[in-house]
């Protein structure tokens, strides 16, 4: 983790020594105690199934299109480190992520997917971010959208197939014909960047998703681009994992607990320039 890492890095660098990341510390005492209580993936390799299209949560690397890079890739190593499990990355649609998971191919899910009862259904979700969405808009709003709500009614907007965003937008249809309205049209993209990329074309009007990759859209297109609000939606940012893997759920929710508590998971997300107040006490959510 964060915290132990740099107590370690700091310490080499003052005698100019370099020694890889895998050895520059011990295993803090709460992980050493948690591998003892979880042996079962202690030295193994497990893959976590990604959509690595969301800057600041998972990406490829720009300097090396064999890594990926951002929050989730770093949280999700140092749950890894701190269980004794390394991961390998199988990038796949957003809509796979949990037919990926329940199949097998994959042993565990951190890709900014939101925690939802339907979602539970298919696997259990230790929580770790609170959600705030933004409604991106092509520059000056030419639509005047100002949130969820019927000021969509007659646009279109771009989603990722399987977005919580998509029943929210389509649940607005009758609200629309009451006010004499077209109902807002709906276009399901396999990732966020044709999302955006549809409303540079201008063939859709908005792209509603997480905050901080709407902030991260307008900050690399400021003359075309523009975040009209922010908004609440009712979920959390979950990892998710097989539903008769009751115990790796519990090893995993754990891990994740030692580092919220160290601050290393704060830091993370000032690390990829992320909100702090996503910042939330690691929690559980199933369905039977």
């Amino acid at each position: 983790m964060i915290g132990w890492r740099a107590a370690a890095v700091g310490a080499l660098l003052a005698v100019g020594t370099f020694v890889p990341m895998s050895a520059q510390a011990a295993v803090p005492v709460a992980c050493a105690e948690l591998q003892a209580k979880y042996p079962d993936w202690k030295g193994k390799t497990l893959v976590n199934a990604i959509n690595p299209h969301t800057p600041g949560y998972e990406s490829i690397d720009p300097k090396d299109p064999n890594k990926y890079i951002g929050f989730d890739i770093d949280l999700g190593e140092q749950i890894g480190e701190c269980l004794g499990f390394k991961l390998t990355y199988k990038a796949v649609t957003f809509a796979a992520l949990l037919t990926t998971l329940a199949s097998g191919q994959a042993d565990i899910v951190i890709s900014d997917i939101y925690a939802t009862e339907e979602r539970a259904k298919a696997a259990d979700f230790i929580t770790y971010s609170k959600v705030f969405d933004g409604v991106l808009v092509a520059k000056g709003n030419p639509k005047k959208i100002t949130g969820i709500n019927t000021s969509l009614c007659g646009t279109a907007a771009a989603e990722n197939t399987g977005y919580v965003e998509v029943p929210l937008i389509q649940a607005l249809g009758p609200e629309c014909k009451k006010e004499g309205k077209a109902e807002p049209t709906i276009q399901l993209y396999d990732n966020n960047a044709n999302c955006i990329q549809a409303i540079l074309a201008g063939r859709a009007d908005t792209y509603i998703n997480d905050v901080n990759t709407v902030d991260n859209a307008v900050k690399a297109y400021p003359d075309k681009l523009e975040k009209a609000v922010a908004v609440t939606i009712p979920y959390q940012v979950g990892i998710a994992v097989p539903k008769d893997k009751s115990k790796f759920r519990d090893a995993v929710k754990a891990a994740l607990t030692e580092i919220y508590k160290s601050g290393d998971q704060l830091a993370l997300l000032k690390k990829w320039k992320l909100d702090p107040e996503n910042l939330m006490e690691p929690g559980l959510l199933t369905v039977k």
